[in-house]
């Protein structure tokens, strides 16, 4: 999002927000979207994962109020201003779009921070259910908003645990870290690696336009819920190999010793291919930077390719429109494929040769018409910057 675009979306939601509340607001803050370059399903088990930042935001007109009441209101979704006291907030009670900011208001609280209310009007260009993080922009969105009005005092990554919290708890989604960390502390032209384990960060360049590529991210438009029980069956599963591994996470099974681990788990066929796939995924996210630290970006290719074989064929979360994105773009000239996400669904990345981008995007049109399929949408993917205040 440029300065100019930030300015006007910036300009529009206050303007909104003094539509519906009568008054103007405090602060306007953005928080991002993200597209997961390598490392899927990692974070839940203490791994390693490489996101960034996408221009897509979540942004958030805010008023702080001081007598224990919470309104929001949603360009993105019909109805009116939703009123709640934050007193009468607890987790799982809501299950439309405002438990994502009703639950951050909920996870401060109970962290012991003083929020006493606040009116808020969110305005998302986040596609939702794309596996593009929708969920944690707005959570982290409001988070910021509201470290900055009650002056919390709160960095990034604790930012990004409390939103985790409400997803967890209040909302009832079991997600890892790594989408929250994204939005609250990606840099401009940089992916992040992140070990969820310690949080510890390091911002690796990643510029494909200066190198002559492209990273297109494709949208299946087939809608995903991680609150849904198939993402929490794989969590389980990683968990029950963890411990009958006896490690904390699958985070402590070293590459090296892969196949011996998978040995000991004897009959446990679903649980080994679980395993299979964190283990060979954490060392995937290490190649991968790896391979951008030393110059050889366009190397990175065929380990998108490898961790999206793993993700369809160990961790079975792929479907239909995502391997029809990912054989279509490779059989095309790209330099790899893989889909992103939680899965079932959602998005897939591309990664092309700039002159091979509109015949890549072409042809994968041209193949999902040809099999009935819904059209995708998709643009490029520019490592963009995290959570900020505009104005």
């Amino acid at each position: 999002m440029s300065e100019a675009v930030a300015d006007e979306a910036a300009g529009a939601v206050a303007e909104r927000f003094t539509e519906l509340y009568g008054a103007e607001p405090h602060g306007v803050w953005a928080a991002p979207g993200r597209v997961n370059l390598i490392g899927e399903h990692t974070d839940y088990n203490d791994g390693f994962v490489m996101p960034f930042a996408l221009p897509h935001k979540a942004v958030a007109a805010v008023a702080r109020r001081e007598d224990g009441v919470l309104r929001l209101h949603s360009a993105d979704v019909e109805g009116g201003v939703t009123e709640l006291r934050l007193d009468d907030l607890s987790p799982e009670s809501d299950k439309k779009w405002t438990a994502y900011p009703a639950g951050v208001v909920w996870a401060l609280r109970e962290a012991g921070h003083a929020v006493t209310g606040a009116d808020i009007h969110l305005s998302s260009t986040v596609p939702s259910g794309a596996g593009l993080s929708s969920s944690a922009a707005l959570e982290v969105v409001v988070a910021l908003a509201l470290n900055d009005l009650f002056s919390l005092g709160l960095r990034g990554w604790q930012l990004a645990r409390l939103c985790q919290r409400a997803e967890n708890v209040y909302v009832g989604a079991p997600v890892g870290i790594m989408d929250q960390t994204a939005s609250a502390c990606c840099e401009a032209g940089h992916a992040l690696f992140l070990d969820t384990r310690d949080l510890s960060q390091r911002q690796i360049p990643f510029d494909l336009a200066a190198e002559g590529m492209r990273l297109l991210v494709v949208d299946t438009q087939v809608k995903h819920s991680h609150s849904e029980g198939e993402y929490g069956k794989r969590r389980e599963g990683c968990e029950k190999g963890a411990a009958l591994l006896g490690v904390d996470a699958l985070r402590d099974i070293p590459y090296a010793d892969l196949d011996a681990a998978l040995a000991r788990l004897g009959d446990e066929e679903e649980v080994r291919r679980l395993v299979r796939h964190i283990v060979t995924e954490n060392e995937r996210v290490e190649r991968v930077v790896s391979l951008l630290e030393s110059g050889d970006t366009r190397a990175i290719g065929p380990v998108l390719v490898e961790g999206h074989a793993s993700l369809r064929d160990d961790f079975r979360i792929s479907c239909p429109e995502l391997d029809l994105v990912v054989d279509t773009a490779l059989t095309s000239g790209a330099l790899g494929a893989r889909m992103t996400g939680g899965g079932f669904g959602g998005s897939a990345i591309v990664l092309a040769e700039e002159p091979d981008v509109d015949p890549i995007t072409k042809t994968i049109q041209e193949a999902f018409a040809t099999v009935g399929f819904k059209a995708p949408r998709v643009f490029e993917a520019v490592p963009s910057a995290g959570a900020r205040r505009l104005r």
